[in-house]
C-alpha cells in the first residue's frame, strides 16, 4: 500500500476557541478624541470562520475591502473579501496575504525544506489578473516570514530565517531584516539582524519589533540608504520600555504606527497607535472591547482606518458554537482528518464513538462524543483525567489516567478502569476502578493490548519513568502481583501504544541522550521488553539530525504499518509573538512507515497539533459530519504567550 488510510482525530491548543473575525475602525484626525469619543467597529468577515492577518485593498473610501486569511475550508487559504484568491493550489498553509498594483504578495509553506528542522515558509506572490502562475520570491533552501511591500510596490522586506538550520527557538525566533527588488528578488540586502515583522513607511523607512536587551518586546526603525551596497545604520529604538510592542503596522502619511501592546497589571493585548514624533501612546481597542485579546493591526492606504482581527464575541448574527469535531483539509487523499474539541481522544472499537478529555481544569473528565460529531455524553465530571484508552475487546470500557497531568514521579496519578452503560437519552454513571497502588507515584498514559488482557502504562515508581505492563482487570491488586516492569533506565520512556497484532509496542523516549528532557525520538520493543530499537525518522544513526527529533504522541495504523506522530520536523512556520498561546509551535503531525522509511507530513500551520488517534474507517464507514448547531458555546478563550512577561 502506497498510502495510510482511514480516519485521524487531533487535537490543536486552544485553536476551536479563537473564533476569529476581521474588524476595522476609522482613525479620528485627532488621536484623543478616541477616548472622548470611542470609535465604531465594523466586521469585516463572515462572523463563521476562522479569519485573520488581514489588508485593506484600495482607496479608503472602499475601506471594506480586504484580504485576509481563512480557515473556512479546512486550511488557510487566501480571500479578498468573499472571493477564494489564487495561491499556492498545493498548500495547506497561506499566511500574510498583501495586494499591491494587482499583484498578490503571501506566505506558503508547500515546498519541502532541503532538511529537516527547517521551516517550509516561503514569500509567493501571483498576478491577479494573469495567468495564474504561482513565483517563488524566497530562494530554494532559505525561510522568510511576513512579507511587507513598499508604498512604490518595487521593494519587499522580509523576516528571513535564511539558510542557516532551526535551532530550536520559538519564544523569540532569530529571524533578520532582509530587502529584495521585485525585479530581481535574489538580491538580498540583510539590513538588519534580529527583527521580525517588517513594515513600511514610504519607500526607505521600515519599522519592526524584536525584544529589546532590557526584555521588553519594543519597535525599531530603519531607514534605509539609496544603494543596496551602502551600510544600514544601526536601528533606532521607537517604542519605550515598560510596555510590549509587537506586530507593527506604518502609516505611510504620518509619522505614526499601530501596534499590539502588552501592558503591566493587564491581561489582554490591545491594538494602539504609538506617535513617534510626540513619544505618545493613544489607546483604540481597550475603549471598545477591554476584555478581548486584539491581533495584528493594519491600516488603510490613507491612514483613515485601522484594522485587526479578534474573538468575534457573541454576535447576534454571528457563529457561537464550538463543533465537536472539524474536518480539517488533509495531504493524502486516502487520509480523512479531524480536528476535535478536546484532547487524547481515542476510538471504540467500531469507531462509533470517540473518548476523549474536554479539559484539564474547570472542565475536567472524560467525554464521549459520537464519531459524526451529533452527540456527547459526560462521562467523568470534576476530576482531572487524561490520555485514554477504549478496550478493543470488552463494551464501553476505557482505560485513563486520573490525577495531575505533567507533574513529577512522585505526584499521585492513578491508571483507571472505566466502565459505563451508554445510553442514547440520559446521564451515563461509570464504574471506576482504580488499577495502580496510590503509593506508587505518577501512573499514566495507558495503552490497551489487542487482546484486552493487559495495558502498557507509564510510571515513575522506580524514580524515573519507564514503561511496565499491567493487568487490565485487577491491575496490580491480582493475586498473581498483575503488573510487570519492561523498561529500566534513568531516561524518560513514555506515551506508549500497543501495536494492532500485540506484537510491538512503540514509545517516545530519551534514552538516547537522558540528559535532555525535551529531545524524545520513537522506539519499538516487543511487549517483554524485548528488541528495543530506535526509528530514526529525521537522519541516519550517529547524524547530527536525529538526536533533536522532539517526537511524541505515536500511534500505529490499523495494518501495523505506519506510525503516527507529532513532531518538530517542520520548524517553526509563522512568528511565534503573532499568535496565541502554544506550548511547542512546531507540533505538527506526521506518518513514517515502521521501518522509518516513507515520511510524510499531514498539517502545517502556526499551531500546536497533537494527541492524535486513528482508526481505519472513512467517512462511508464512521458517518458525515454532523453539520447541525452542536457543539459548545463560543467563548474565546485562550491565552496570550505564556512567556510575555510583563512583571520585569
Amino acid at each position: 500500500m502506497d498510502n495510510p488510510n482511514g480516519t485521524i482525530v487531533f487535537t490543536t491548543v486552544g485553536r476551536p476557541h479563537y473564533g476569529f473575525d476581521v474588524f476595522s475602525t476609522p482613525l479620528p484626525p485627532t488621536l484623543t478624541d478616541f477616548s472622548s469619543s470611542p470609535p465604531t467597529e465594523h466586521r469585516l468577515t463572515d462572523g463563521v470562520s476562522v479569519n485573520f492577518n488581514a489588508q485593506f485593498v484600495g482607496p479608503d473610501d472602499n475601506h471594506r475591502r480586504i484580504v485576509y486569511v481563512s480557515e473556512r475550508t479546512g486550511s488557510s487559504k487566501i480571500y479578498l473579501d468573499s472571493d477564494l484568491l489564487p495561491s499556492a493550489p498545493a498548500s495547506l498553509f497561506h499566511d500574510r496575504p498583501i495586494i499591491k498594483n494587482g499583484r498578490l504578495y503571501f506566505v506558503s509553506a508547500h515546498e519541502p525544506s532541503d532538511t529537516p528542522f527547517k521551516s517550509w515558509s516561503s514569500v509567493y506572490t501571483v498576478q491577479l489578473d494573469g495567468s495564474g502562475k504561482v513565483s517563488r520570491l524566497t530562494p530554494y533552501g532559505c525561510v522568510d516570514y511576513s512579507p511587507s511591500v513598499s508604498q512604490s510596490g518595487d521593494l519587499i522586506a522580509v523576516a528571513s530565517y535564511g539558510f542557516r538550520s532551526w535551532r530550536g527557538e520559538f519564544h523569540h525566533l532569530e529571524t533578520d531584516i532582509v530587502v529584495f527588488p521585485l525585479s530581481d528578488p535574489n538580491n538580498r540586502w540583510l539590513v538588519c539582524p534580529l527583527g521580525g515583522w517588517p513594515t513600511w513607511s514610504g519607500d526607505s523607512t521600515i519599522y519592526f519589533h524584536r525584544q529589546a536587551d532590557d526584555g521588553w518586546w519594543s519597535i525599531f526603525r530603519l531607514d534605509l540608504p539609496s544603494g543596496f551596497d551602502t551600510p544600514v545604520p544601526a536601528p533606532h529604538r521607537v517604542t519605550p520600555p515598560g510596555v510590549h510592542c509587537f506586530t507593527p503596522a506604518a502609516m505611510h502619511d504620518r509619522r505614526q504606527i499601530a501596534v499590539a501592546t502588552r501592558r503591566k497589571n493587564e491581561s489582554y493585548r490591545h491594538i494602539e497607535i504609538f506617535d513617534v514624533e510626540s513619544e505618545k501612546f493613544y489607546q483604540v481597542t481597550k475603549f471598545v472591547n477591554p476584555n478581548f485579546h486584539h491581533y495584528n493591526p493594519f491600516v488603510s492606504p490613507n491612514s483613515g482606518y485601522i484594522g485587526y482581527h479578534r474573538y468575534r464575541g457573541e454576535s447576534s448574527d454571528g457563529e457561537s458554537i464550538i463543533p465537536h469535531l472539524n474536518l480539517v483539509s488533509s495531504p493524502i487523499k486516502s487520509l480523512r482528518m479531524l480536528r476535535l474539541n478536546g484532547s487524547f481522544p481515542s476510538f471504540s472499537p467500531g469507531g462509533n464513538l470517540i473518548v476523549f478529555n474536554p479539559d484539564f481544569d474547570a472542565s475536567a473528565g472524560i467525554d464521549i462524543v459520537k464519531s459524526d460529531g451529533s452527540k456527547r455524553w459526560s462521562l467523568l465530571k470534576g476530576r482531572t483525567a487524561f490520555y485514554n484508552s477504549w478496550s478493543p475487546t470488552e463494551k464501553n470500557v476505557i482505560f485513563t489516567s486520573i490525577g495531575p497531568i505533567f507533574d513529577s514521579v512522585k505526584a499521585t496519578v492513578q491508571i483507571a478502569r472505566v466502565s459505563f452503560d451508554l445510553q442514547e437519552e440520559g446521564d451515563v454513571k461509570p464504574e471506576i476502578k482504580i488499577l495502580t497502588r496510590e503509593e506508587t507515584g505518577n501512573n499514566a498514559f495507558p495503552s490497551c493490548s489487542p487482546d484486552g488482557k493487559s495495558l502498557v502504562f507509564r510510571s515513575g515508581r522506580s524514580g524515573h519513568k519507564n514503561l511496565y505492563i499491567l493487568d487490565a482487570v485487577e491491575g496490580e491488586f491480582n493475586e498473581t502481583g498483575g503488573i510487570l516492569q519492561v523498561t529500566d533506565g534513568q531516561w524518560i520512556d513514555t506515551m506508549p501504544s500497543w501495536s494492532p497484532d500485540g506484537k510491538l509496542i512503540a514509545f517516545s523516549s530519551n534514552r538516547h541522550n537522558p540528559a535532555n528532557a525535551e529531545a524524545f525520538s520513537i522506539y519499538l520493543m516487543c511487549p517483554d521488553g524485548s528488541d528495543v530499537r530506535r526509528i530514526y525518522v529525521a537522519g541516519a544513526e550517529g547524524s547530527e539530525e536525529v538526536d533533536r527529533e522532539r517526537i511524541n504522541h505515536v500511534c500505529f495504523s490499523a495494518d501495523g504499518e505506519w506510525l503516527l506522530f507529532t513532531a518538530n520536523l517542520g520548524g517553526v512556520t509563522a512568528e511565534p509573538v503573532s499568535l496565541p498561546n502554544q506550548f511547542q509551535p512546531y507540533g505538527e503531525l506526521h506518518v513514517v512507515r515502521v521501518d522509518g522509511s516513507g515520511l510524510r507530513r499531514l498539517t502545517w500551520n502556526g499551531y500546536e497539533n497533537g494527541t492524535p488517534a486513528w482508526h481505519p474507517g472513512d467517512e462511508t464507514e464512521l458517518g458525515s459530519l454532523c453539520l447541525n448547531s452542536v457543539g459548545d458555546k463560543l467563548l474565546g478563550q485562550f491565552d496570550e504567550p505564556l512567556w510575555i512577561i510583563c512583571d520585569f
